[in-house]
């Protein structure tokens, strides 16, 4: 951990993916910043909601974070160490102490492997245990998410998206991690099931004393189980401040256009919501129009 009490410390990172034309000879003719200059820290045992529309840059800063896309430059200090400048096998130790939640149970779980090797892969790529003992691991792992034991012979598409999202959960225990990236874990599950798993992802937290980057779309989601809220739009972060302050008072025009899009399940302050939404219209609207523009920078 950091001298500053922070478990993770990004700095001005930047993520730009090469723009190329040419059949025969391929050049670059520009650049898309998917990431561009984002800086926030994470403290241990808290949670740092990330939040912004589809193409803002929040999931590519969340594999960037995990070393699964190698940034364009900026800085990425996990427990101490500097993510950027360490070799293969340094950065496969480390990955131990950091996971993964994706977004799709389903295909994010390979469908030819049962539940049990599925949970057990991060054991056997890091030589962790005998198989008896792996097997023991699996099933306490599968029990302390929810989710029966007596099916770890069972294949993916036997179950349910939440049951699925489960096996994933379990997966990214397996390792005892100190850090998980959560990417949009709710979105692709009915509105009753996202509240069981947001449920699950605090009450482990609370057990294992995990660290979470939660990564979504939905504002509500987000404010619901982060302690902090950092909001995203075209590559760059607009605000960043406690979650009921993001929530109640947001400052940035961007944020006061994503709370007006969030339904409330009362029919009076949705008339007043159905207000704002039309308010703030124009700022998503101009979001969407400059996107590419803004994102887009020439090749030198």
């Amino acid at each position: 951990m950091s001298t500053n009490g922070a478990l993770l410390r990004v700095e001005n990172l930047t993520k730009h993916f090469p723009v190329k034309k040419g059949i025969l000879i391929e050049r670059t003719v520009s650049h898309v910043k998917a990431v561009d200059g984002v800086s926030f820290e994470i403290k241990e045992g808290e949670t740092l909601g990330l939040v912004g529309e589809s193409g803002s840059g929040k999931s590519t800063t969340g594999y960037c974070v995990l070393q699964l896309l190698k940034p364009t430059s900026g800085s990425i200090v996990f427990d101490g160490k500097e993510l950027t400048e360490l070799g293969r096998e340094d950065l496969r130790r480390v990955r131990r102490d950091m996971q993964i939640v994706f977004q799709d149970p389903y295909s994010s779980l390979d469908p030819r492997m049962t539940v049990g090797n599925i949970v057990a892969e991060p054991l056997e790529v890091h030589g962790i245990g005998s198989r008896k003992s792996r097997r023991e691991t699996v099933r306490r792992l599968l029990d302390t998410v929810g989710f029966d034991p007596g099916f770890t012979n069972r294949y993916p598409h036997e179950f349910s998206g939440g049951q699925r999202q489960r096996i994933g959960i379990a997966r990214a225990l397996a390792l005892n991690p100190k850090l998980i990236v959560c990417d949009e874990p709710v979105s692709a599950l009915d509105v009753s099931i996202q509240a069981q798993i947001l449920n699950l992802l605090k009450d482990l937290q609370r057990d294992f004393g995990l660290t979470y980057l939660f990564i979504a779309h939905d504002l509500a989601v987000v404010r619901s189980i982060s302690d902090r809220i950092a909001v995203m739009n075209r590559g760059k972060l607009v605000e960043i401040g406690p979650a009921e302050q993001v929530y109640t008072n947001p400052q940035e025009e961007y944020t006061k256009a994503l709370l007006a899009a969030v339904p409330i399940p009362d029919p009076r302050k949705m008339k007043e919501r159905k207000r704002e939404r039309k308010k703030f219209a124009h700022t998503l609207a101009e979001a969407a129009e400059t996107a590419d523009a803004a994102t887009l920078e020439p090749s030198q």
